[in-house]
């Protein structure tokens, strides 16, 4: 595997961003649903959005599930507070989303798995002991990827949180791929059209931990093996978008080091603060919902010194035409 040089590939972390400026409130027909934006551009689009007035403790409706999937549709990331849903309410309300859910595939039984359940992601700092994971542990060093922006090819993803805020602040950090995208010259539009680029997610960790990950175990590479996506889709509301991330690894047909030029330029433009906000977790029952066809997010790093971090996530399988890729022929 070739050595990326910290030139060819940009910086390994990035600052904390503030929220965009709110855009006042939105009220909905659902009486007290409201929906706050968080960043608004100059050409009227919007990025985000804190929602308000949702009764967590039964079902949503199925008219309120329609001016939610509306809201996410423009937005692209919703953000909802104390909802006090568990493990079971988490799963029902993404299932109103999409009839399948992905499968964790490091989910290897009940027994070695500290969430004992299939359709949750646990993605916090806590080891199956329940001690704290420690700089010399491989889930350590897996966790470095995620401090770089990446996405899912999948439709949407799910994050709730659990237990008290942890010490020193926890943060996820949301990019807009959409108005990036509308906002580079014609001339780069026009290059970038037809390109297909391989997404190999241990690429992304071995730049994050290359003493690691610059040899996945046999298991790892089974589980997550490379996939081929058009780099402009199309995401839900018609807007052409930029679909990249850390993982992208080549341009079909390019060299590694012409690739991760291109990709990283993009990476850094799309990543601009005025494309960026970061969402504080603020307590157990803190939840994130997302569209990673038109949204990249990052979490912070992992610290020796920080306190439990417990977030699962679920995620809604895509079953849209782009889902599984480009096939070999049309590469």
């Amino acid at each position: 595997m070739a050595t990326l040089t910290e030139t060819s590939v940009g910086p390994r972390t990035y600052p904390t961003t503030t929220a965009g400026p709110t855009a006042g409130t939105l009220q909905l027909r659902g009486g007290d649903l409201c929906a706050t934006p968080i960043v608004r551009y100059d050409q009227g689009t919007v990025f985000g959005a804190e929602v308000s007035g949702i009764d967590w403790s039964k079902p949503v409706s199925p008219e309120v599930l329609k001016e939610l999937v509306a809201l996410q549709d423009k937005h692209g990331v919703l953000i909802f507070r104390n909802t006090g849903l568990d493990n079971a309410g988490h799963i029902a309300f993404t299932q109103l989303l999409g009839k399948d859910l992905e499968v964790n595939p490091f989910f290897y039984g009940r027994e070695k798995d500290r969430l004992g359940e299939p359709l949750l992601w646990d993605v916090g700092n806590i080891e199956l002991d329940g001690s704290i994971v420690q700089p010399s542990s491989r889930r350590w060093h897996h966790s470095r990827g995620n401090a770089l922006w990446h996405t899912q090819r999948s439709k949407y993803s799910l994050l709730l949180s659990h237990g008290n805020p942890v010490v020193g602040g926890s943060w996820t950090h949301f990019a807009d791929t959409r108005q990036a995208y509308a906002d580079l010259p014609e001339e780069t539009k026009a290059r970038l059209e037809d390109l297909v680029i391989e997404h190999d997610l241990w690429h992304s960790r071995a730049l994050a931990a290359p003493d690691v990950f610059t040899a996945p175990l046999p298991s790892e590479l089974a589980a997550k093996p490379p996939a081929f996506h058009r780099l402009v889709q199309r995401g839900p509301d018609g807007r052409k978008v930029l679909y990249l991330a850390a993982h992208a690894k080549l341009v079909v047909g390019w060299g590694l080091e012409e690739s991760q030029k291109l990709i990283w330029e993009l990476i850094h433009h799309c990543t601009q603060p005025k494309y960026v906000f970061s969402m504080e977790w603020m307590g157990a029952g803190d939840m994130v919902w997302w569209d990673n066809r038109q949204s990249m997010h990052r979490s912070n790093l992992y610290t020796p010194t920080m306190t439990a971090r417990d977030v699962r996530r679920t995620t809604v399988i895509d079953d849209g035409p782009l889902a599984w890729g480009v096939p070999k022929e049309e590469r």
